[in-house]
């Protein structure tokens, strides 16, 4: 998946919370949020960094719980974060795992679904 078609994807999906997303899919849409308001924060200030973070909100939740349901977890598992550095790092790696190659409880393997 190429950065453009991840964004697509993601944006598309604004709100949606079932199926799967690649590893690649979640990576470049959370480097195009990270991008976008830091340009923003620099260009207009952090209000519109602010602003362009809560647009982005409910697609990131919705692009990590289908991430999290690659690899065969439930989405819930999003709330690892809420514990200091420690469940940080932990969502690091759940997030950094390759997902499962076959269909799971969840869904077809992204990756064999867009071939």
């Amino acid at each position: 998946m190429n950065f453009g078609s991840a964004i697509k994807s993601c944006l598309r999906q604004y709100a949606g919370f079932a199926g799967r997303a690649s590893r690649g899919e979640y990576w470049l849409f959370m480097l195009f949020t990270g991008v976008l308001e830091a340009a923003a924060n620099l260009l207009f200030g952090g209000k519109a960094a602010t602003i362009i973070g809560l647009a982005l909100l409910l697609p990131s939740l919705a692009v990590s719980a289908r991430r999290m349901h690659d690899i065969g977890r439930r989405g819930r598992w999003m709330l690892i974060v809420a514990i200091p550095l420690v469940g940080w790092i932990y969502w690091v790696f759940l997030a950094s795992q390759p997902g499962w190659r076959k269909y799971n409880r969840f869904g077809p393997n992204p990756l064999s679904a867009r071939a």
